[in-house]
């Protein structure tokens, strides 16, 4: 079995903003491979499916971003999912927009969704997506800034990146982390 999160926070009011690019990438996901992501469980809605012979599960934790680690180690713990098989989907400010990034290990960088899911899996190592979101402004506050919608001149780019993102996740139900990070880094 192969799980993806895709890390947001739950509602409308945030449905479209640069924080939920992780959320964008598992409804993208589940436009693609015709899932339901409609149950709820472990604090998140999840979504299961069987994508190119594969079991797959999309999950959207509904915790907000900073407990993002009680709804993916509530999942781990009662799918007995393995770490390795799975795939976290956020937004980082240190990759440019319309940019991602797959790394396999490496400290929170100030995400607080990332925080949590090292403090609940007690490892900085597991598959991950990161989604360019840029740095704001000089002076600008970050917090207000993540919680924006992307602007019109980002709507291109943004589209672009989540297809990017959509296809190394589809290509990493067949390949090695190792492979798929050799093909989707540039």
């Amino acid at each position: 079995m192969k799980w993806i999160v895709g890390l947001g926070n739950p509602g409308t009011t945030y449905q479209s903003t640069r924080h939920n690019v992780g959320f964008m990438v598992i409804d993208e996901l589940a436009r693609r491979w015709n899932i339901q992501v409609t149950q709820s469980k472990c604090k998140a809605l999840i979504g299961e499916g069987n994508v190119q012979g594969t079991k797959v599960v999309l999950i959207k934790p509904m915790t907000y971003m900073n407990l993002s680690g009680e709804s993916v180690r509530g999942f781990l713990d009662y799918f007995k999912a393995d770490l390795e098989d799975g795939l976290i989907v956020y937004d980082d400010m240190d990759t440019e927009i319309g940019k991602i990034r797959l790394r396999y290990q490496g400290s929170a960088g100030g995400h607080n969704g990332i925080k949590s899911l090292i403090q609940h899996l007690g490892t900085q190592q597991f598959n991950r997506v990161r989604m360019g979101i840029s740095r704001p402004q000089p002076g600008r506050n970050i917090a207000d800034y993540v919680l924006d919608n992307f602007p019109k001149s980002e709507q291109e780019a943004l589209k672009s990146m989540i297809e990017q993102a959509c296809d190394a996740v589809e290509y990493s139900l067949k390949a090695s982390f190792d492979n798929t990070m050799a093909k989707f880094n540039k």
